[in-house]
């Protein structure tokens, strides 16, 4: 019986292949073609041959998986919430060392949360990034950092900042240092997310740091996009210019379960003080929780991280602007500040990146205590290294991983009404 099933079954097979033939099919080939095969193709298939830079994960440049690592020289005070770090600048390499920038929380008492701003006083923090400065620690080999101290403290009441200053990126520019980072002068939501744009600049890495008491980048003009936030600061240098970054929440309506999306801008300008012009263009990047870019080959790449449509995607544009996605990726690094090499160079030809300094927020998982840690992050997005382990394309979790992602107590309420109501319904 089991030999007759196969027979049959193969004379099935064989005459749908001659009904195909005969119809000028053609079966697509077992190994895959470098180039497109001159044939009908899938919607999927026409996908991988135009929208892709290679057909498989493995010959794709943007590509990769990441690997994390435990960050050695920063202490938390025993994960009581009261010492935070979070939101990497770029690493940059200067005096033959590495160096980064980032949000640093010491308070005498872990945050409220947003939703009860009107509680924070002048000092308990509502969110983890507030009553924070600008810190910066240096490094050999990018694994045992030193802490340096402050690069930028709150200045004074009214300039911006003069309640937080958080979130910075570093740029070079013709010998000097210039820091970018997000100023609030309230407790993070008592106005909602409003930070506008600040800058301090120096003559070395180390500082000393002199702020510029205006805003920068200043939010858009009522019923724009980004008439309420522009966050997440990120320079690079393209075509003798400094090319500007940013992240938005838009778009908020209370009655969904995500009230806000977050997509991504780009303003230039000629001088670090600026002006800066927004592009026509914006929003450049439709996903992405923050700003995380980098020049590659003649063009830029940019990861899309957490949020919105294309999210935990890398993307590309050939021409810095006109993003399309490149790869789909897991486990992102979250405010991902990579050490980019050719970040200032105005290079016309990007070699990319392969590791650099993020963030897990909700570090001791308890919100009750809620701090965020720094963490190193590992890949092979760069045309010099192919490290293969780097290319694989799955990830494999134990059962309880994905329990941890069970049904929440109203959802497993509806789907025993609705099983009820089924089974009743036979009755």
């Amino acid at each position: 019986m089991i030999y007759r099933l196969a027979f049959i079954g193969s004379m099935v097979s064989l005459t749908m292949a001659i009904v195909f033939a005969d119809e000028g099919g053609q079966a697509f080939p077992y190994e895959m073609p470098a180039e497109r095969p001159n044939q009908p193709l899938s919607a999927a298939m026409e996908r991988a041959y135009n929208n892709y830079s290679a057909l498989r994960p493995e010959e794709n440049e943007l590509y990769t998986q990441f690997k994390f690592t435990r960050l050695e020289g920063f202490d938390y005070n025993g994960g009581d919430g009261t010492v935070s770090r979070r939101d990497p600048s770029k690493v940059i390499f200067e005096n033959g060392q590495y160096y980064v920038w980032y949000t640093y929380r010491h308070t005498e008492r872990d945050p409220v949360s947003r939703r009860n701003a009107h509680l924070a006083t002048e000092t308990i923090p509502s969110a983890d990034w507030d009553l924070a400065e600008i810190w910066y620690a240096t490094s050999k080999d990018g694994f045992t950092w030193k802490e340096q101290g402050v690069a930028v403290p709150r200045p004074p009441s009214p300039n911006v900042g003069c309640r937080s200053v958080c979130t910075p990126d570093i740029l070079k520019w013709k010998g000097k240092f210039y820091l970018y980072y997000q100023g609030y002068r309230v407790a993070n939501g008592l106005e909602g997310d409003d930070c506008p744009i600040a800058v301090s600049y120096a003559d070395a890495p180390d500082g000393p740091w002199t702020a510029l008491y205006q805003e920068v980048i200043p939010n858009g003009t009522p019923g724009e996009w980004d008439q309420y936030s522009i966050h997440d600061p990120y320079p690079l240098v393209h075509d003798g210019k400094i090319y500007l970054y940013y992240k938005v929440d838009l778009d908020k309506r209370p009655e969904l379960m995500t009230p806000k999306v977050r997509m991504q801008g780009l303003a230039t300008a000629d001088n670090p003080f600026g002006p800066f012009v927004k592009h026509p263009l914006n929003p450049i990047l439709n996903s992405g929780h923050e700003t995380t870019l980098f020049p590659f080959k003649e063009g830029l790449a940019a990861f899309a991280i957490k949020d919105g449509m294309e999210h935990s995607t890398i993307q590309y544009a050939s021409d810095w602007v006109n993003f399309e996605i490149a790869s789909i990726v897991d486990l992102m690094p979250v405010a991902a500040g990579p050490y980019v090499s050719d970040a200032f160079t105005n290079t016309d030809y990007g070699s990319g990146i392969t590791w650099g300094i993020s963030h897990f927020v909700n570090a001791g998982n308890d919100w009750e205590r809620d701090y965020s840690i720094l963490a190193r992050s590992d890949c092979d997005l760069s045309l010099e290294v192919h490290d293969r382990e780097m290319k694989r394309h799955f990830h494999q979790y134990g059962p309880e991983h994905y329990f941890e992602h069970g049904l929440s107590g109203k959802q497993r309420q509806r789907v025993e009404k609705q099983a009820y109501a089924e089974t009743q319904s036979e009755k």
